[in-house]
């Protein structure tokens, strides 16, 4: 069985929309590191429509790199209701449509790397209602945004417990925190919500 892995860039007040604001930051090494073991890692993108569309109309000019080429090669699976066959050409794509949750649990029950789930707030919040998440790597950055889409923007059906794996500062401030679902959760979170 191969692991689900949610990766974002997110501000300190959880805004993952349109993550350009990262380039007034230096990642330094660690950071660069920290991106290229997690795709390395990965045998698929897992991704929503807006982010599979974002990333096809930027990433296939960027070839000059290890990085660039393993992006576009890699295989890419992206869950839509409405992109049509013929829009889904970067790279090699499969369009998942229907009972995705079924279809996202056959891909992870298969053997292989990773599947690397970048933005796509929508598919992650899915994902992690059905417990398929098993890690979750965010380089948060010391920024207040006050303002766009967030990770997780509202109620969740229960609270998600999770357990602190890694945890470092680098360059210029950026948090590389790595989690992972907790096998217990903390005394009192499940009943949090029900105080007063």
């Amino acid at each position: 069985m191969r692991k689900i892995v949610v990766t974002e860039f997110m501000s300190l007040d959880g805004v993952i929309e349109e993550p350009r604001w990262t380039f007034d930051f230096d990642r330094g090494p660690e950071g660069d590191a920290f991106k290229c073991e997690e795709l390395f890692a990965a045998s698929a993108l897992l991704l929503g429509r807006r982010t599979y569309e974002g990333f096809a109309a930027s990433w296939p000019r960027m070839t000059g790199d290890d990085f660039g080429k393993r992006m576009n090669a890699i295989e890419k699976y992206v869950v839509s209701a409405t992109l049509a066959d013929e829009a889904a050409v970067w790279g090699p794509t499969t369009i998942l449509r229907g009972e995705v949750i079924t279809k996202v649990e056959e891909l992870k029950a298969q053997g292989g790397g990773d599947l690397l789930v970048e933005g796509s707030g929508q598919l992650v919040r899915a994902l992690v209602a059905h417990g398929l998440v098993d890690e979750f790597r965010l380089m948060i950055f010391p920024l207040i945004l006050g303002s766009g889409a967030r990770l997780f923007p509202g109620h969740m059906p229960a609270p998600v417990a999770l357990a602190v794996t890694s945890s470092a500062t680098v360059g210029s401030g950026v948090v590389l925190l790595t989690c992972s679902p907790a096998l217990a959760s903390p005394e009192g979170v499940a009943g949090a919500g029900d105080a007063g």
